[in-house]
Order: C-alpha cells, then structure tokens, then sequence
C-alpha cells in the first residue's frame, strides 16, 4: 500500500513542476524551453538529413533514441497541460503523434517518413516557442514571417520527401534526393528547367499542385514582409489583441488604448 501511495503523492508534485517549466514565465522556466526547442532543431536536421543517413549502419538506433526523445518530451507536455482531453484535442499533437508513429515504426511507414519534417510547422506554430523566443517582443511582425517561412520550407521538404518516395529508382531523372530537392524548387518557383519532369498524367498533377501552393506560399510570405507591423496589447472591451504601434483608439470597438511604447 507504501508504493502506490507514494506514487499517487508524486504525481502531483511532477505535474506541478513540469507545468512550471514548459508554462511558467521563471528564469528557469524559460531557459529549460530554450533547450527543449534546441532540442527540436536537432530532431528536425535529422529528419531532413535522414534520406542520406539511411543506409548507415547507426540509422536505426539514432531513429529509435529520437523517438524516445520525441516520446519524453510529448509525455511531459501532457502531464504539464492542465487538461488532458483539451491537449489531446490540438492538431499540433496529433502531427506530433503521426511523426512519432514514423519513428517508432521506420520500416513499416517507410513510406511516409518524409512527413517528419511537418515538426518544424509544428514548432514555429506553437505557443511554447513564441511564448519563450518570442517573450520580448511585442511586435508581430516577425511572429508572421517566421511562421510564414517555416511553411514554406516544410512544404518545400514534405513535396520533396513525396517526390523521392514515390519516384526514386522508378524514373531516371529522379536518382536521389537532391534530384527529388531540385524539382521541387524548380517547379514551385515555376522556373521549370525541364531537364527533370515526372512521367504521366499523375507526375503532372503533381507538378501543378506544387506550383500552385508554391506560389501561394510565396504570396503569403511576401504579404508578411510587406504588411505594416503590429504590436500586441489586447483591448479591455472586444479583445482584439493586434493594433498599430501608434493607434490611440481600437479599430473595432472605439475604446480608448493605453500601448506602452520608448518613445518619452
């Protein structure tokens, strides 16, 4: 009866710590995340990388330690999130889940281990990175093109991954995986060189679905770099959290604003 009591009077106090560290706003609260997203850039190199370290003798058991890793930090977060079912809910988590499922079982979901890169999405669109490397910043400018950015290459890469799976050795002109890259890029920049093309009607459907996105996604990071810059400060009446740097009154609802600024 020692044993269980123990546990059930531990785990409240591991819950509370680790809510402490991946929501808290402490020093150490926020250097402990610092590591953790170090941590994820580490994990996404080697998801890009993975297509030229597969053949190496250590591939599996560097696939199988990410995924402890991967498994660790996502058993954390549900203990520190306050409501199980609500996280579980988020669709970030269920992205995180599927590149798990591809570690854990690298032979059978050979196939769609290029999905793995959609962890880079996953981070750049999560409040645990804004809210730690993003802290002193009250202008959502950056916020917008980070996100913006971090879409594009993980398109770039997940388009890319699709290619080499479903081409590489069936078509001469797709080799490896730089050929696979260097489509990719040059269709989606519709530059289209010609000197690598997919055969059939479905390597055209593919063709112009990169196209189109690509240049959707183009769009999309341009209007961020070009869009005026926004601050964060919340409306005490509607809410409405993005306002202009100088704006003295809500755009929405009227209501008198009080945004913090340098200026004397």
């Amino acid at each position: 009866m020692t044993a269980p009591r123990g546990a059930r009077r531990r785990l409240p106090r591991l819950r509370a710590r680790l809510h402490e560290l991946y929501l808290g706003n402490s020093r150490r609260a926020v250097r402990f995340r610092i590591g953790v997203i170090a941590v994820d850039f580490v994990l996404i190199g080697f998801f890009v990388a993975a297509p030229f370290l597969r053949k190496s003798a250590a591939f599996l058991v560097i696939d199988y330690v990410v995924a402890l890793v991967l498994a660790a930090d996502l058993a954390a977060r549900a203990l520190a999130w306050p409501d199980f079912r609500s996280w579980l809910r988020r669709p970030i988590v269920w992205v995180d889940l599927f590149v798990l499922a591809t570690l854990l079982a690298p032979q059978w979901l050979f196939n769609l281990a290029f999905l793995r890169v959609l962890r880079l999405w996953t981070l750049f669109h999560s409040d645990f990175f804004w809210r730690t490397v993003g802290r002193r910043y009250d202008e959502t400018r950056w916020e917008d093109v980070a996100r913006a950015a971090a879409t594009l290459v993980t398109f770039v890469f997940v388009a890319t991954g699709f290619v080499y799976t479903s081409f590489a050795g069936r078509h001469p002109g797709i080799a490896g995986y730089v050929d696979a890259l260097y489509f990719t890029v040059a269709t989606l920049t519709t530059t289209g060189f010609g000197d690598v093309t997919l055969p059939g009607t479905w390597g055209k459907v593919i063709s112009i679905v990169i196209m189109i996105c690509g240049i959707t996604l183009f769009v999309r990071l341009a209007q961020t770099l070009m869009r005026p810059p926004k601050v964060r400060f919340p409306c005490p009446t509607c809410g409405l959290l993005r306002h202009d740097p100088d704006a003295v009154h809500c755009k929405a609802c009227g209501t008198l604003l009080n945004i913090p600024n340098d200026e004397g």
